[in-house]
């Protein structure tokens, strides 16, 4: 269990030993079937990274980066509609979660954290979640989260990373949906575990103070009205327009990083980067692995990082970040071994 004394005196130790409390590595595929921004879904595109399922070997993946890196986090981005067949504000699908879990049960098994994220952009089939007019509400989201919750509610090292990248959203309404979310996971008994709260503007480090985001957000309070445990999730990108598009870095990030730092201690809170990443590129070697410096020596205020990503993706996928198995070895993508691990 983290209490806040607890993750206080964390912060006093990281600081003076230079390094952040968690990093690891997100482990794709279950949100592959969510790949645009709209919250559409395709169930043939689903790509369990799961060896079982006859696809990648997230499992072994998770095992590799914390046996042989001390990663210790793990994000698991699937798709709502999968969770639970399709059916808005229906139950779990008994099969697919069950598939899902074997993700889930395997990070645990590591010892690490790990992040169940529910990939789609604050949508369901292209409506906001509770500005959509009545169509895709905030008791259909509080309700898959109740659920999610209920099952882990006994597991302190899941985090509920409640909605990857919401954008071109009201962000007072949409930190109301999140309050529902956070209601309904502390409802089910998850009293005590981390949840991370997404800004708008596909929480982008740059966005959270601009858009409103991080004063919307700084509402949002667990059933007691305290705020522990309730930490911002931030993504950040280093190529030419931040969007993870391209190979190369041209930046390292540390302005907006610095910016936000400066807003989170005024404030008293925490931020965790679940998606940062680049190519195994020199300029990524170089802005990467700079970008992760600078967070080691800020970890009083941020968490952690996770990079983008492995899992399911192809090892030649621009920000790759899946290592190859060969005769019982497994070998890294550069970016891993050089800044994501290496960094840690």
């Amino acid at each position: 269990m983290v209490t806040v004394k607890k993750l206080a005196f964390a912060a006093l130790v990281q600081v003076a030993s230079a390094k952040v409390w968690l990093a690891g590595v997100n482990i794709a595929g279950f949100d592959f079937g969510c790949g645009n921004t709209n919250g559409d879904y395709s169930s043939s595109s689903v790509t369990a990274p799961l060896s079982s399922q006859g696809h990648a070997d997230g499992l072994g993946q998770m095992n590799h980066f914390a046996r042989d890196h001390g990663l210790n986090v793990f994000r698991l981005p699937v798709c709502w509609q999968y969770l639970v067949n399709n059916v808005l504000g229906g139950n779990l699908d008994g099969n697919n979660f069950a598939v899902y879990d074997q993700l889930v049960q395997g990070c645990l098994a590591t010892g690490a954290y790990c992040v169940v994220d529910i990939h789609n952009y604050a949508r369901w089939g292209g409506q906001v979640i509770g500005q959509s007019g009545g169509a895709v509400t905030n008791n259909h989201f509080a309700s898959v989260w109740y659920q999610i919750a209920a099952k882990y509610a006994g597991q302190p090292k899941v985090i509920f990373g409640v909605m990857n990248e919401p954008h071109d959203l009201n962000i007072n309404d949409w930190a109301t949906t999140v309050q529902w979310a956070v209601d309904s996971i502390r409802n089910a008994g998850a009293k005590s575990q981390m949840i991370l709260l997404p800004g708008t503007d596909y929480t982008s480090v740059g966005g959270l103070i601009p858009t409103g985001s991080a004063s919307a957000l700084s509402a949002v309070h667990n059933l007691d009205g305290s705020k522990t445990n309730l930490i911002f999730d931030v993504h950040q990108y280093l190529d030419s327009n931040f969007s993870g598009t391209s190979p190369d870095c041209s930046t390292n990030g540390v302005a907006n990083l610095d910016t936000l730092a400066g807003w989170l201690r005024s404030n008293g809170r925490q931020a965790f980067l679940t998606e940062t990443g680049g190519g195994s590129t020199s300029s990524c070697y170089t802005n990467l692995c700079s970008e992760l410096d600078w967070m080691n020596y800020n970890a009083d205020v941020y968490l952690g990082w996770i990079g983008w990503a492995a899992g399911a993706f192809d090892t030649n996928y621009e920000l790759s970040e899946t290592p190859t198995y060969s005769n019982g070895v497994w070998t890294d993508q550069g970016i891993v071994a050089n800044c994501v691990a290496g960094k840690f």
